[in-house]
């Protein structure tokens, strides 16, 4: 279990409403005028419930909700639209308190039979029906990788039948823009606006969860919307410890991964603090420090040998992998020989490897390979002995596809060319 411990001299009054831990809401139940149990009667009531209507938790004295009420309780964030895609990914642009918005996407399982696309070595529909990787979501590709174990979401199977609905990948956001600059992901058009605080980072799951279909239950959340993560650290290690309590939406740490682009020093420190059990995803993107410093610029800072020393020190739990997010782009890095230079890179690491064909975005006349190109790549690392997926775009039809989550009318400043590897 994650440790939920509330730091020595935290002020409850400071902390986001939808982030307060069971402890924080005890003290706060106590300042006005309530219990401690009735702390976590709140709790309860919003992160598993999904209610944030003080006047709506009548398992709290009357007076008590009405104090709650005039405290000001309520959602952090709102739904402002909702695009459907005809896969039915759905793409939510979330409205903070001061206009800021930001977006998170539904993912819906494929079901069906775990088949296969025509190609042997194109395994990404090898998850299919199981939150696999059919858009953000980790692909449990084998045992030790989350495939068939409980998934949270606030439920205990105890002798029941096992739940039917549709398993559904969350994508949420952690900071309005971004301050990376990827030249292939369109959440950095604007540049970096500000950090999301916790609560507006479990905001959008709480949202989400009543945006579900009927038939559908909320199986994982993936740190791969707008912004990058670990550059929000604070705000990203507080949601984790709110969205995986037992009192909660109680999601399991195996169906929670956290996406970074590679800052050296939060990847340790995310490793530390949560004992490895959060799911880590890498953007890598090159094998070269001079390619992936023209695809990301963070890699200047910390170049491709210190990030594999740090993936190496991440205290991973048995039977658990890594995975690496490989985004395509043609004529940048999509060579057998980068292909080759992949399999040496890794050779040491236990991963998994995604690639993903660059989705478009108005920002860049970059693009994807012919998939015949991306077929070659993935057969000379399955070959090399990888788990290696070909991640399905899903929700392109409404920009929800992965690299396309962008601040709502940015203008694009387009970036034409790289030279060619």
């Amino acid at each position: 279990m994650i440790p939920s411990t509330t730091p020595a001299g935290t002020d409850p009054s400071a902390v986001p409403f939808l982030a307060r831990t069971p402890e924080e809401w005890e003290r706060e139940a106590r300042r006005l005028g309530g219990k401690p149990f009735h702390g976590r009667q709140i709790f309860r009531s919003i992160q598993y419930r999904g209610v944030t209507n003080p006047l709506e938790m009548l398992d709290l004295p009357k007076a008590l909700r009405e104090r709650l009420a005039t405290e000001g309780l309520r959602d952090s964030v709102e739904a402002l639209t909702v695009r459907r895609s005809t896969d039915g990914t759905r793409k939510i642009l979330i409205g903070a308190r001061d206009q800021a918005n930001v977006e998170t996407v539904l993912i819906p399982g494929v079901t069906g039979a775990r088949g296969r696309l025509p190609s042997p070595y194109d395994a990404a529909d090898a998850a299919a029906g199981g939150g696999g990787d059919d858009g953000y979501g980790p692909d449990d590709d084998g045992p030790g990788d989350g495939a068939g174990e409980g998934e949270g979401e606030g439920e205990v199977q105890t002798g029941t039948a096992p739940d039917a609905r549709i398993r559904v990948s969350q994508c949420i956001s952690t900071q309005v823009g971004c301050a990376m600059g990827c030249v292939f992901c369109a959440s950095g058009v604007a540049g970096f606006k500000r950090h999301l605080d916790a609560g507006e980072i479990v905001g959008q799951v709480l949202l989400g969860r009543r945006h579900l279909d009927d038939d559908e239950r909320l199986s994982n959340v993936v740190y791969m919307g707008m912004g990058e993560p670990l550059h929000n650290y604070d705000a990203t290690a507080r949601s984790l410890r709110i969205l995986t309590h037992q009192d909660g939406i109680c999601l399991s740490t195996r169906r929670i991964t956290v996406s970074t682009s590679g800052l050296v020093p939060e990847i340790l420190k995310l490793g530390e603090d949560f004992q490895g059990n959060i799911g880590l995803a890498i953007s890598l993107h090159a094998v070269s420090d001079e390619r992936r410093s023209a695809l990301m610029p963070i890699n200047r800072k910390y170049p491709i040998a210190e990030l594999m020393s740090a993936l190496r020190k991440y205290p991973l739990p048995k039977r658990r992998r890594i995975t690496i997010e490989y985004t395509l782009v043609s004529g940048q890095n999509d060579t057998p020989a980068e292909a080759k230079g992949l399999t040496k890179l890794l050779a040491t690491l236990p991963v998994k490897i995604n690639l993903i064909p660059m989705n478009p975005i108005d920002a860049s006349t970059l693009g994807p390979p012919p998939m015949a190109g991306v077929l070659k790549f993935q057969k000379i690392l399955v070959d090399a002995g990888f788990s290696c997926f070909i991640r399905r775009q899903r929700g392109e039809d409404v920009d929800a596809a992965c690299g396309q989550l962008a601040l709502l009318g940015a203008k694009p400043k387009v970036k034409r060319s790289l030279g060619v590897i």
